[in-house]
């Protein structure tokens, strides 16, 4: 691609800032998968703006991340944080904002990557008004997420609508995992495209560093066996079934345990209610003493966390992807995850860690158990898991698949 002259693309993410920090109220793998993407895209030659909703008055209008890669914040209703489910009514201002600043910088998209179901009906919109082409990355789907949840939100319906239209509209539909593929043909619409490309990590950040070093460098035993959960304070996220499995691990007592529940969280917010109520039952089971919530952790120092670690847990009721269990992976730490969606694609059971049903304390239990009982197949489980890592889940070989996917649809349309 001439690098003199870039096509111009738009990422969307309307609730999901690329340039925040990661671990807060509504940051997580969607912000992550947008900021590496774009950065990413920007290195293989493409010109890349990506859109947000502005959530602080004190925020920047425009960060610009690298040369040719840029998050531009867009006033749509209250600048302060809302909660996704309450985003819907202010996107019409998103979809003004995004044609405005165009316009004002004399921007020429070639193509839009929508993320995430608000994203999704910006994007139809843009689709609309300006004939552009889309590709759109779902990161959670209502048809799947709904089933788990006893009291679906007021915009369930709108969103299931909004999911529907972007499958059969979209010129691609970018699929993170083969299970991803099957719950949108099944339970959302037999029509459209649908390419499986995953979403991908920072081989050279995750695995910078070995056990020893890591737990040398944060201070722990040899003899400790570390059990870590990181990722937002969530019920859905099953942390209340970590700590229930841990407490009924036949290590107790015997061995050293130590489990790390990292993540950052709000007094006051709902990560932070739901971080007493984990904190109460660490409590009550008596964990206290082998239990540590060290809150947000910095990206430069997850690597070291992950690398100390014996095992990874991954405990979610429901994951389209989880970049979580890569990055563990990626750091040569087994994973015990739930066999839900993604996970089901990215974790290879018996081969790379283990998977077992969620929600269930006892399996979490005996998986937990089965990894720290033997420390030389723990060993060999983390030499798998960093190999697959190397070999299909790097961002230069996601984005590269991306950039050719983004390419045939152009050249498609001239």
């Amino acid at each position: 691609m001439n690098t003199n002259n870039r096509q111009q693309i738009a990422l969307i993410s309307v609730h999901g800032d690329p340039a925040v920090d990661i671990g807060g109220e509504e940051a997580g793998g969607q912000n992550v998968y947008v900021r590496q993407v774009g950065e990413a895209l920007a290195q293989l030659g493409w010109e890349v703006d990506m859109f947000t909703r502005k959530t602080d008055v004190n925020q920047p209008n425009i960060v610009q991340h690298q040369d040719h890669c840029r998050t531009i914040r867009i006033s749509a209703g209250p600048e302060t944080f809302i909660p996704r489910q309450e985003i819907f009514e202010h996107c019409d201002r998103v979809v003004e904002g995004i044609i405005k600043f165009a316009r004002q910088e004399g921007r020429e998209y070639s193509l839009l990557h929508t993320n995430y179901w608000l994203s999704a009906w910006v994007g139809l919109e843009l689709q609309r008004r300006l004939s552009l082409p889309i590709v759109h990355t779902y990161h959670s789907l209502g048809a799947v997420k709904y089933k788990s949840v006893q009291e679906p939100p007021q915009t369930a319906t709108r969103r299931l609508e909004i999911e529907k239209a972007i499958l059969e509209n979209a010129n691609c539909i970018v699929a993170t995992s083969p299970q991803e593929e099957e719950n949108l043909r099944s339970l959302v619409s037999s029509r459209g495209n649908i390419e499986i490309i995953p979403c991908g990590t920072n081989i050279n950040h995750f695995g910078s560093i070995s056990y020893q070093q890591a737990r040398e460098k944060l201070g722990f035993s040899p003899k400790e066996n570390i059990i870590f959960y990181i990722g937002r304070f969530d019920p859905r996220k099953g942390i209340e079934t970590l700590v229930r499995a841990v407490a009924n691990s036949k290590l107790r007592g015997q061995e050293p345990l130590r489990l790390i529940i990292g993540g950052a969280y709000r007094p006051g917010q709902s990560d932070g209610e739901e971080k007493e109520r984990i904190s109460k039952i660490v409590e009550e089971l008596g964990l206290s003493d082998i239990t540590e919530f060290p809150g947000r952790i910095a990206d430069e120092n997850l690597p070291t966390y992950f690398a100390a670690a014996d095992v990874c847990v991954v405990p979610s009721h429901y994951e389209p992807f989880g970049l979580v269990p890569i990055e563990a992976m990626a750091s040569g730490t087994p994973v015990v995850g739930s066999a839900v969606g993604g996970l089901n694609f990215t974790v290879v059971s018996e081969e790379t860690g283990l998977l077992v049903p969620p929600k269930d304390n006892a399996a979490f239990t005996e998986a937990i158990d089965r990894i720290l009982s033997d420390p030389q197949w723990r060993n060999q489980l983390g030499e798998n898991a960093r190999k697959r890592m190397e070999e299909k889940f790097s961002w230069e070989g996601v984005t590269s698949q991306l950039s050719d996917l983004y390419s045939r649809i152009i050249n498609q349309r001239v």
